[in-house]
């Protein structure tokens, strides 16, 4: 009986699942095309004002930008992974978890912060010209944090922990032979990881250095911020400023250029990965490094957590206690913000979450002979590689078209869609989609197909399977999708500021606009609700990291 159940060929999921598959990675794919019908479709006067006075100074900024931010995160990420894993020294016992806490402080809250600590009459300049015996700005100053270099500072310092974790992760999985190998052929330590541990490590170098890069070209706030005119914060201007959307499609359309190279990086380091034999192997031993060279270490590995997490989150906290110390309290305007953060961020979380379920149970293997299309699951990856402000732009055409046929089917009055947050809600579904595809992904993968073969061998259907047999297996994996989703949604800003409804604001909005009139106090209290709500999820990927040291 079971044999002729295998060998049914029976279909894990039926033609409405994979319909609804299909439907969902249309929609994430729609806002993209969108784009492209409005870019080409638009006055071509547009582009060539675009190429001779917008494109070339964003095209130049952009590529800058990338490329200290690359430099930068791969650097700190990689050495810091290395030390780490090869090196014992005081404090590598919670460093190697510290290291991943600026993943809890978005970029543009890096950003506001410093421009508050290194301001010319700032507490930190103020403290270096009292050591120096200078009594002025004038005297002595620190380079304007408001240029190119204070951008790559602060993304990078953000940002390198997507590099971190991915070669620590090859690092602490390199078979120690190998190691040992080259250092009997004469290799000194430096010289076995160049020539050994850094080769093997490249796929995983080249997949953290794209979502660097991908979060790099989608920040507007930081750039914005810091006065770094990049593509991104073109788009937004050429839009906002200047209410040419058609131009800001174009820009758009030339930023997906930069997101398909990064997509074709990193997909080139994933299919550079290889596995050798399934059993384990001997991990690379630390080495206890002596004296100074211990100490030394132990700067350089705190230095990224003090620059990245510690300094901002001081900052913020001693901002907001001043506020509540005075007595003000908290406005409602910023009360107001937070409901609308937590009431975004809920809704944006349920329907991903459903979204993501609904692809990942429709393209598994299962017990089919015949492996389903993929394509659903690749498509609904594209929303994360695309940044907030081109979604926004792809979205927004067809968004209006809608609320148009629903005015004259319906009467109704004004933009339902725009006006209720319907399309922005879709565009943070679209955006962070694939964070519950793939964990779900990943959770039925490890459900046996056996425990599905008897469920449909006592007569239970595909629907009472997916209820009485998956979901209670799947609990961990879609818990952890939806707080991931919903503390990425918390702090979202490019697709929230053009796509808002008017008079709502959320967190991330109330402290950039805070941060544009130059008044930090407010803006520090809604800055320490984003990161206290960002720590979540990195102290479960400190947990991951750490139990995957200790098997």
């Amino acid at each position: 009986l079971m044999f002729s159940f295998l060998r049914s060929g029976l279909r894990p999921v039926g033609p409405v699942w994979q319909g609804a598959s299909w439907l969902i990675a249309l929609g994430v794919f729609a806002p993209i095309a969108s784009l492209a019908w409005l870019a080409l479709g638009a006055d071509f006067a547009h582009w060539q004002n675009l190429i001779r006075y917008v494109l070339p100074d964003a095209a130049i900024n952009t590529a800058l930008l990338l490329t200290g931010v690359g430099l930068l995160v791969l650097l700190v990420g990689t050495g810091c992974a290395w030390l780490v894993t090869a090196y014992d020294f005081p404090g590598r016992r919670w460093l190697h978890w510290a290291l991943l806490l600026p993943l809890a402080m978005p970029a543009y809250i890096v950003a506001f912060s410093y421009l508050d600590l290194l301001h010319p009459i700032g507490p930190v300049q103020g403290a270096l010209r009292w050591v120096l015996g200078y009594d002025s700005p004038r005297q002595w100053r620190l380079p304007d944090l408001r240029s190119m270099g204070g951008a790559i500072f602060v993304l990078g310092f953000t940002l390198y922990p997507y590099v971190y974790m991915t070669a620590r992760a090859m690092f602490m999985t390199q078979p120690a032979h190998l190691m040992e190998a080259a250092r009997s052929l004469g290799e000194t330590r430096w010289g076995a990881f160049w020539r050994v541990a850094l080769p093997m490590a490249r796929p995983a170098l080249a997949v953290g250095l794209s979502l660097a890069l991908l979060e790099t070209l989608n920040d507007i706030g930081a750039s914005e911020f810091l006065g770094v005119h990049t593509l991104t914060v073109s788009v937004y201007t050429t839009w906002i400023t200047r209410s040419d959307l058609a131009g800001a499609a174009q820009i758009a359309c030339s930023m997906l250029l930069a997101v398909v190279a990064l997509v074709w990086l990193e997909r080139k380091g994933r299919s550079r990965q290889r596995f050798g034999s399934a059993q384990r192997m001997r991990g690379i031993e630390s080495h206890r490094l002596p004296g100074y060279s211990a100490w030394l270490a132990t700067l350089l590995c705190s230095a990224p957590v003090l620059i990245g997490f510690v300094a901002p989150a001081a900052y913020l906290a001693w901002e907001s206690g001043k506020r509540f110390a005075q007595g003000t309290g908290i406005s409602e305007g910023l009360v107001s913000s937070l409901f609308n953060t937590l009431g975004l961020a809920a809704g944006v979380t349920v329907i991903a979450v459903a979204a993501g379920l609904v692809v990942a149970w429709s393209t598994r293997t299962g017990i089919s002979t015949r492996a389903p299309s993929r394509w659903p699951a690749q498509v609904a990856a594209l929303g994360y590689a695309v940044p907030g402000t081109v979604l926004a732009i792809g979205l927004l055409t067809p968004a209006l078209a809608l609320d148009a046929g629903l005015a004259s089917l319906f009467g109704a009055e004004g933009l339902p869609l725009m006006g209720l947050g319907v399309v922005l809600v879709v565009a943070c579904v679209i955006r962070f989609l694939v964070m519950p595809v793939g964990g779900i992904e990943a959770g039925l993968a490890r459900i046996p197909p056996t425990l599905e073969q008897a469920s449909r061998l006592l007569g239970e259907g595909r629907l009472a399977t997916l209820r009485r047999v998956h979901l209670p297996l799947l609990r961990p994996a879609v818990a952890t999708s939806a707080m991931l989703v919903f503390v990425d949604a918390m702090k979202e800003l490019p697709a929230t500021l053009l796509l808002r409804p008017a008079d709502f604001d959320t967190l991330a909005t109330w402290l950039y606009a805070e941060a544009a009139r130059g008044t930090y106090e407010e803006g520090a209290i809604a800055a320490l609700c984003i990161v206290v709500a960002g720590l979540i999820p990195v102290m479960l990927l400190a947990r991951s990291q750490l139990s995957n040291a200790q098997q």
